[in-house]
């Protein structure tokens, strides 16, 4: 068995999202870094997630502004979507994203290895019988979609690796589960033109939001013609030649061409040695301390093994936190509930910081004060015809603890809301800022202006 004599500063295991940021991060630190990588460069985001999805989501996009030209004066016509032409614009923003990675990696010095890596020992990771040895490990193996027990992927029957690269426009679409992703691409198949039905089986679609935003999507998805089954659980599914057969445990069935099981991504750690070596696990997570350290000295774990939210973003920040930890800079934990979420579908969902739920939850109901703004009274909003809200959750006489929107590209918002969220700003700390106009943006301004206790363009 070969070993290489080098010992590295760190050996990371995964290149997605969580595993280059540490790379990338710790070798501009002056650290040596080894990246394992079993596929590509850029991990599950880039090239089977979050970034041709919303290639989709945009086409998707393209599609509706043609199909509804004439409400703005423009006459126009969608012939139809040509889903390969949508595969090759998806293909060249995930390649041209790829390559501007893998120059990065090179760039930065980065030992780069393709090849399946397996932990082997507590600072050791082997690949194709080639041992990589380094003084800290971070296992950044990500995640895969997950189905539910007795329910085969195949056939008509997908994750959505395998919407990703379906060669056609389905007639018709059963969506199992009504999170983000199962959301996003209901979104994008109804677009297209395909009948789309989602069932839930927690009370509500989207039920990780805040009840309002839930509420607001429900109506706005049967508005567009999407129907939906909630509460009811999923409990089987048939297949033949002419499509699928869905059965809930109420007796309901729905018919259609394809079956898409959005039920979530499950941790990527069967078989890579982490038990093996002492690493605490439990139901396939990698369980850490708010310093990301695992159960073994300098072993950390980072992205979508570790339990919590499952998103790109959270994975790059902790990469970068876990680097500057091992390179002594100390830096502050990553506040979870301070991560923004977005929802890329039509409407878009954004939010950050507690739910009004859990806000009373946590501080208690008379703690809580909540302020919704209409979107309709959003110079904007209405030029681009959108309708939707920004919902505010503080704590009585104290900072804003939770931001939450629904509408047209309310995703491009929330960097604003994260910072209110994050630096616990006032009411009246935002109230005082002006925001452009005429900009969506504004209604961040209005909203705060009313919970300030000084409304302008309120349209409740």
């Amino acid at each position: 068995m070969a070993d290489n004599p080098t010992v590295y500063d760190i050996v990371v295991l995964g290149g997605g999202s969580g595993g280059y940021a540490t790379a990338l991060r710790a070798t501009e630190l002056g650290l040596s870094v080894a990246l394992i990588e079993a596929d590509k460069v850029g991990g599950t985001c880039l090239h089977y997630g979050c970034i041709p999805t919303k290639a989709f989501l945009h086409a998707a996009e393209i599609a509706d502004a043609a199909r509804e030209s004439e409400r703005f004066g423009v006459k126009a016509s969608l012939e139809g979507i040509d889903i390969a032409g949508v595969h090759q614009y998806k293909d060249g923003v995930v390649g041209r994203l790829h390559k501007g990675l893998q120059g990065l990696v090179k760039a930065h010095g980065i030992t780069y290895v393709e090849g399946y890596g397996r932990l082997v020992a507590p600072d050791t990771v082997e690949v194709d019988g080639q041992r990589y040895t380094g003084r800290h490990v971070v296992l950044a193996t990500g995640s895969y979609a997950r189905t539910l027990p007795g329910l085969d992927i195949g056939g008509r029957v997908m994750t959505s690796d395998g919407a990703l690269t379906l060669d056609r426009v389905p007639g018709s679409v059963v969506v199992l589960g009504g999170g983000v992703i199962g959301s996003e691409f209901a979104s994008v198949w109804r677009s297209f033109g395909a009948e789309v039905t989602i069932v839930e089986a927690l009370p509500h679609l989207l039920p990780a939001e805040d009840e309002a935003l839930s509420k607001a999507f429900e109506r706005a998805v049967r508005k567009r013609g999407i129907t939906f089954s909630v509460g009811v659980r999923f409990q089987g599914v048939t297949q033949d030649e002419n499509g699928v057969h869905v059965t809930l445990e109420d007796g309901t069935t729905y018919d259609a061409e394809y079956l898409l099981v959005a039920v979530g991504r499950g941790p990527r750690t069967e078989g890579l040695g982490y038990e093996e070596q002492g690493v605490t696990m439990d139901r396939g997570f990698v369980l850490t301390d708010e310093r990301l350290r695992t159960s073994v000295p300098n072993v950390y774990a980072v992205g979508d093994i570790v339990p919590g939210l499952q998103l790109a973003h959270r994975g790059f920040a902790q990469g970068i936190f876990v680097a500057e930890e091992i390179a002594g800079l100390n830096p502050a934990p990553i506040v979870e509930s301070g991560i923004p979420r977005v929802t890329y579908s039509d409407p878009e969902v954004a939010s950050v910081g507690l739910t009004e739920a859990k806000a009373k939850e946590t501080y208690g109901a008379d703690a809580v004060e909540t302020l919704e703004y209409n979107l309709g009274g959003n110079g904007k909003s209405q030029i681009l015809g959108t309708t939707g809200f920004v919902k505010l959750v503080r704590r009585k006489d104290g900072p804003v603890v939770g931001v939450h929107m629904i509408g047209a590209r309310v995703g491009e918002l929330i960097a604003e809301g994260q910072l209110v969220v994050n630096w616990e700003a006032y009411p009246e700390d935002v109230a005082a800022l002006v925001h452009a106009h005429p900009t969506q943006n504004e209604a961040l301004g209005e909203a705060f202006l009313a919970l300030a206790g000084k409304p302008l363009h309120a349209h409740n």
